[in-house]
């Protein structure tokens, strides 16, 4: 099992998500941006392997608007080393790494436009992972997206625009369980007809599930990846206290963490903490295991 935390480290003094107001658009400040992202991601990786934390989510913002229309500059290129260099790093150290696309990002929205876009978005992502010469391992999440009135149909419209997407894009995508509208049978109805890995949200599912254990929920997402996609990823978190059904706690609740632990006993995963205090709930997280 790998322990990991998403998109920064809240102690290092710099985030690899840094951007700028789309009105302040150059190529000049892309490159110094990305280029300090780079340097953040770097530095949250050392820290990272020092510690023992071999799982990271990196953050959508590392290229600031590449999916924008209004974005022309060659970063593929102009930063090609650095994302070599990064990636070696990461597959010299085992990491696990993957990328989660912001809520805007809906395949089976009804406007076309917003398909598009969140294809481009997608595409993006992808575009990383690629350019640090990560296997199939490396991953990048959705959710489902809206119902829009109907489910079903929703779901048939999700599978019908997943189906037309690139290879790139394909061998990459996992879809999540979320806490309103697409439980975990929704996404394994979508799976036995396009075959995508499910990553599984155990707080998505205490807030809607459809009864299955924790184990045999687990079990279920499990067989949905193949040995090209590696272990079965999850993403744990807890109830914030007085705060509204699904918003994530600030540091991990160590009594409902080692409870989850000892109900999926037997199943190997690697484990996303979606915990706001990032690295100090993952450093406490991987001490109770190990």
């Amino acid at each position: 099992m790998k322990i990991g935390y998403p998109c920064l480290n809240s102690g290092l003094g710099c985030t690899p998500n840094r951007t700028f107001r789309l009105s302040s658009y150059s190529i000049e400040r892309v490159k110094e941006t990305v280029q300090q992202n780079l340097d953040c991601l770097q530095k949250t990786l050392d820290f990272n392997l020092k510690n023992g934390l071999l799982f990271f989510r990196i953050g959508s913002g590392l290229v600031p608007f590449a999916s924008h229309p209004v974005f022309k500059f060659d970063w593929q290129n102009y930063f090609k080393k650095q994302f070599q260099d990064i990636g070696e790093y990461i597959k010299k150290n085992n990491f696990r790494i993957s990328m989660h696309p912001d809520q805007f990002v809906v395949i089976n929205a009804l406007d076309k436009d917003i398909v598009k876009r969140s294809i481009k978005e997608i595409d993006y992502h992808c575009q990383v992972l690629d350019l640090m010469g990560l296997c199939q391992t490396a991953k990048v999440q959705i959710h489902i997206g809206g119902v829009y009135g109907n489910k079903p149909e929703s779901i048939k419209r999700f599978i019908q625009n997943y189906k037309k997407l690139s290879k790139r894009i394909k061998k990459r995508l996992v879809i999540e369980n979320d806490h309103l509208k697409y439980s975990l049978r929704d996404c394994l109805r979508i799976h036995q007809q396009a075959k995508i890995p499910i990553v599984f949200d155990v707080f998505h599912h205490y807030c809607l599930n459809n009864g299955e254990s924790i184990k045999r929920a687990l079990l279920f997402t499990s067989k949905t990846w193949t040995k090209k996609d590696g272990l079965l990823m999850v993403d744990y978190s807890s109830q914030k206290k007085d705060a509204l059904k699904g918003s994530h706690a600030e540091s991990i609740d160590m009594k409902d963490f080692k409870n989850f632990i000892s109900k999926s006993k037997g199943i190997n995963f690697d484990i996303m903490l979606e915990i706001k205090d990032k690295e100090k709930s993952a450093l406490k997280a991987k001490k109770c295991i190990f």
